[in-house]
């Protein structure tokens, strides 16, 4: 799944289910359903989609989205610790 220049995951791919949160691998967090995205300070993040992806390399130009930077500095994560 790619997301697109916002962050955001087009309606056509969005799921249905009540809530989910996919960690892609070297990726960002896919966040699927009804949720409220606030800063630390509790203000509300504005989003137009039920779905988004979050940044988790620290380099989106559009955080707290996705923007697909992490591809271009090849990010990476480690597997969990089993």
């Amino acid at each position: 799944m790619n997301p697109g220049h916002d962050g955001t995951v087009p309606a056509e791919t969005q799921d249905s289910a009540a809530g989910s949160i996919v960690v892609c691998p070297d990726g960002p967090l896919i966040v699927r359903g009804d949720f409220e995205l606030v800063t630390p300070s509790g203000d509300p993040v504005p989003r137009e989609r039920r779905t988004v992806a979050l940044c988790r390399c620290g380099a989106s130009a559009i955080k707290p989205y996705c923007d697909g930077t992490h591809k271009m500095i090849r990010f990476r994560t480690e597997p969990p610790a089993g």
